[in-house]
């Protein structure tokens, strides 16, 4: 009778198992970020329940938000005077902004105080990493002040050495070097690539460390720093896609850009506000960092558009959805990761559905495990709703852009995924412009070239029950790991 009894119970212990995940499976609907933690605390209540503790955690309140960027605040307040700061920082919207997109331009400004909006910019857009490389690296060698570098990967081969060895030059000459290491990105890196560095005056704080005390050091641990930042002197700034190593400079395609005028700002600010909190060291008043060359006739309107896992909210996927949701004619993306929420994904279907041109482009060539399952599991459901899905052949496309109706366009670090919009550290520039949006349309267009684009009948087709299901298991778990 007792084995009986013990049978049935793991009977109906495994159906049970087995009736949650085909809900959770097969439910569109269904909340993917609840359930994951629902399916491991199911399955493993101790480890779930201490990952939960560690990973599970929203950390946008106020209380957490003041924590963290309290001292970087205190800071620009007291040593920068009311007057001058905004100017650096200003509220107000450039002339000739687009009327239907001064909206947007006010979302961006309220979803966090930093991401201002600034006329008159210079940029240049990098589509090759060589370009970067050069660039970069002849901007670096005329700096006179300070070096200021954020990176996601900071390789340890040719292309990181090319790098660090300039760092070290620069340096040694009395310039302000400071790099912010991800370090738990990096921890394949040895340590003596970066001792050269530190030896040779260079400043280095690690993201992720018990130094900065356990509370920031737990949340680093799943919100991580993915942003791809240079300030130099205050008047040059970098960012976009491109990390640093062999991968970003030699083979695979990526979009950047680099800036000059009064949008340098953000940048700076922002990588200030990061190296703070990292207990980094600024001896002088943080306002000689902030020296951005005046707005030029004829520049462009450019917002820089920031996200911390503490902001109130998440600013560029609001903004995105804005756009998704305001769109007349099209909207094409680029990106490498394609796990978005389920309000971004609505908007998305919805756009499509009332006949406006979506297009989502992806690498086929993927660069990590899983990364293949993980995009497609969407597929279906974004072609059922009439939007274009582009698997781009050739080298792995690390690009993240948007370009909507010839009108704004976008080159940042965020890709269309969850940990981008919600937990990790991003950075966006938002462009104004009907010429360069028109270009980032072309530029799309001709990407295509060789692409497969798939048809809903041809993607259910090709696409065995068996590997629809893993796909969207595995998902479940990648907004959290």
């Amino acid at each position: 009778m007792i084995l009986h009894q013990g049978i049935v119970s793991i009977v109906f212990a495994v159906l049970l198992r087995l009736a949650l995940c085909y809900f959770v499976l097969r439910d569109k609907n269904v909340q993917e970020t609840a359930m994951a933690w629902v399916l491991l605390m199911f399955f493993l209540p101790v480890v779930g329940f201490i990952l939960y503790v560690i990973f599970g955690k929203d950390y946008r309140t106020a209380k957490d938000r003041d924590f963290v960027h309290r001292e970087f605040r205190r800071r620009m307040s007291e040593e920068i005077p009311p007057e001058r700061f905004s100017k650096l920082f200003p509220n107000d919207i450039p002339e000739g902004m687009d009327d239907w997109l001064k909206p947007l331009v006010r979302l961006n400004l309220s979803t966090w105080e930093g991401n201002k909006v600034y006329g008159g910019n210079k940029l240049e857009i990098i589509k090759k990493g060589a370009c970067k490389k050069e660039l970069l690296s002849n901007d670096l060698l005329a700096a006179r002040h300070s070096i200021h570098l954020e990176y996601f990967r900071f390789g340890n081969d040719a292309s990181g050495k090319f790098i660090r060895d300039i760092l070290i030059k620069k340096a040694t000459e009395g310039v302000e070097v400071r790099f912010i290491l991800n370090n738990f990105v990096a921890r394949n890196v040895p340590g003596s690539f970066w001792k050269p560095m530190e030896d040779a005056g260079v400043k280095i704080v690690r993201y992720t460390s018990l130094k900065q005390g356990l509370r920031l050091f737990l949340m680093r641990l799943n919100c991580q720093q993915h942003r791809k930042i240079v300030v130099i002197d205050g008047k040059v700034g970098y960012m976009g896609g491109m990390n640093i190593n062999d991968n970003y400079f030699s083979h695979w395609k990526d979009t950047h850009v680099r800036i000059e005028g009064p949008a340098v700002s953000c940048l700076q600010a922002s990588f200030l506000d990061t190296w703070i909190s990292c207990k980094g060291e600024v001896e002088k008043p943080l306002s000689e960092y902030f020296s951005p060359a005046p707005p030029c006739e004829g520049g462009l309107n450019v917002q820089i558009v920031s996200d911390e896992a503490d902001y109130p909210w998440p600013s560029t996927q609001m903004a995105y959805e804005w756009v998704l949701d305001n769109a007349r004619d099209y909207v094409y993306f680029q990106t490498p990761y394609f796990v978005p929420p389920v309000s971004f994904l609505t908007s998305l279907k919805a756009a499509a559905l009332r006949g406006v041109d979506v297009r989502v482009m992806l690498s086929k060539k993927v660069d990590t495990p899983l990364l293949g399952s993980f995009n497609r599991s969407y597929y279906a459901e974004c072609l059922e709703a009439g939007v274009k899905i582009i698997e781009a052949g050739g080298e792995f496309d690390h690009s993240k852009t948007m370009v909507s109706d010839n009108s704004v366009c976008v080159i940042g670090a965020t890709n269309l995924d969850v940990r981008s919009f919600s937990i990790n550290s991003e950075i966006n520039a938002f462009i104004y412009d009907r010429e360069t949006a028109a270009d980032f349309r072309k530029d799309f267009i001709s990407r295509m070239d060789g692409a497969r684009e798939w048809t809903l009948e041809l993607w259910l087709r090709s696409r065995p029950f068996w590997n629809d299901l893993k796909s969207r298991f595995v998902r479940l778990f990648y907004r959290e790991f």
